[in-house]
């Protein structure tokens, strides 16, 4: 790449893949000189960090977006494979850049990468300028009156509302100057590893990218917002936003939406129409604590945070964690949500937490296969909630649910799934058994099941474990661990 007057800025974007609301792009277009929108696809460093098939076919795609809106601005995305500070430093050197600058990431390794890397940009004279892209709060920000991080949701929540309030969103820049040459880019040859038939359900269900996320938003905020307090336990309804993948890859922004559905809000008040303008936010804050907890606690992506854990008696059981992975349990509210995460690449909240009690509990496998296995099918594969929500059903965790609160997988599903309706969705095999047997076609008289076209063994399994008696060991275990 040739000179072209003016020292370049280099603007890389990490997991904030967005134009509005971003600090770190409006930092970029106020310097003077072209600015240069760069990714880096970096090799993982660790394999239980690289990114499952189902994030891979989504960040390509956002990528893609967002290419498409920085051309509309008169810019372009330029993508680099290769380690971080090699091909900064390379980029530099093309574009004759005297300033990086980036989303902050609060992850263990990320932090610690981050700032080797800025201090060598500085010893070449290279500015460096980060920004809190993807919190509300940053970790540190916000602890005990002893300066302590907390660890019980509900304090930090409350110290939270009490500090300072929430900017407005940024608006996107209007254009973006970009150099007369343009540095070599590999966004057209990055591989997505889903299958065609993967890529298709995937397609068919989301939209990556920050258009994708606003449409998202616009459809939640018009739809679910006003029964979210109730319909959000309810994997039959479409009562969530689906936001997380979105948020996970920064194409909106966590103020975005808190403001979006303030002034929700408001209209529904106005309207006399009661809306879910405190359960939701509520939720955006639990994704806070699980990226303040991990950035407190770097330890607990592999460690439970509460050391006795450590001594808990797990089970090496490969054909039970097969047959959970596989949806394959008998237990139908448990498999509909594991086939579910197979095939779209995600799973309601609720399911989540039946299908991680029954791994943990009903079958005492370490949460750790779990969380692996949820890193490589998710879309929203997010570290620090993910270890988060893991850690607190296996009670191991902050904030965590008592270890002897184990989900009974029947009266879950009966409870939240009450006509059995997502459990046909995801089980078909099962569609033709009435609501009374549905979640425990075991149970049913042979001649509903053989009406229903099921057979138990063949073409639906029998229960892999007896819930009951896999309580009672789970509860004994838990007391050993507690009596040492």
């Amino acid at each position: 790449m040739e000179p072209s007057g003016e020292p370049s800025v280099i603007l890389w974007f990490r997991r904030n893949l967005r134009l509005s609301d971003n600090p770190a792009v409006t930092a970029a277009v106020s310097r003077p000189g072209p600015v240069i929108p760069v990714f880096l696809d970096e090799p993982n460093q660790t394999k239980d960090r690289a990114l499952g098939a189902s994030s891979q076919w989504w960040l390509r795609r956002s990528l893609e977006t967002l290419d498409t809106l920085l051309r509309e601005k008169g810019s372009r995305l330029v993508v680099r494979r290769g380690k971080a500070e090699p091909e900064l430093f390379r980029l530099v050197q093309e574009t004759h850049a005297c300033a990086v600058i980036w989303d902050r990431s609060y992850e263990p390794a990320a932090r610690k990468r981050d700032a080797q890397l800025a201090s060598a940009l500085r010893k070449k004279g290279v500015a460096v300028e980060t920004f809190n892209t993807a919190l509300l709060v940053e970790p540190g920000d916000v602890v005990t009156r002893a300066g302590k991080p907390f660890r019980v949701f509900t304090p930090f929540w409350r110290a939270c509302l009490r500090s300072e309030q929430i900017a407005e969103p940024l608006l996107p820049p209007k254009t973006i100057p970009g150099p007369k040459v343009w540095p070599a880019s590999d966004l057209r040859q990055r591989r997505c590893p889903a299958a065609p038939a993967v890529d298709g359900v995937l397609a068919a269900t989301w939209t990556p990218g920050e258009l994708g996320a606003q449409e998202r938003l616009a459809a939640f905020l018009e739809g679910p917002l006003a029964a979210y307090a109730i319909d959000r336990d309810r994997p039959d309804r479409a009562g969530t936003s689906q936001l997380s993948p979105h948020l996970h890859f920064g194409e909106v922004s966590p103020r975005q939406v808190w403001h979006a559905v303030q002034t929700q809000v408001a209209i529904a008040s106005e309207k006399g129409i009661v809306a879910g303008g405190e359960a939701f936010p509520r939720q955006l804050y639990w994704r806070e604590f699980a990226h303040h907890l991990l950035y407190h606690e770097p330890q607990t992506t592999h460690e439970p945070l509460r050391p006795e854990f450590k001594a808990f008696p797990w089970r090496d059981d490969s054909k039970g964690l097969e047959a959970w992975r596989q949806g394959r349990t008998g237990y139908p509210y448990i498999d509909a949500g594991m086939r579910q995460l197979a095939s779209i690449g995600w799973m309601h909240n609720r399911v989540r937490m039946a299908v991680a009690s029954f791994l943990v509990k009903d079958l005492l496998i370490p949460w750790q296969s779990g969380a692996k296995w949820f890193w490589e099918k998710l879309v929203d594969a997010d570290l620090p909630n993910n270890a988060f929500g893991w850690q607190w059903v296996a009670g191991c965790g902050a904030d965590a649910a008592p270890f002897f609160r184990v989900f009974n997988p029947v009266t879950q599903g009966e409870k939240f799934d009450p006509h059995g309706a997502y459990v046909r969705r995801w089980v078909p095999e099962l569609a033709g058994l009435p609501e009374k047997w549905v979640h425990k076609p075991w149970q049913a008289p042979e001649q509903v099941l053989e009406n229903a076209g099921v057979t138990l063994g063949k073409t639906y399994p029998a229960p892999i474990v007896d819930h009951r008696e896999a309580r009672t060991r789970a509860l004994e275990a838990f007391q050993g661990i507690r009596g040492a």
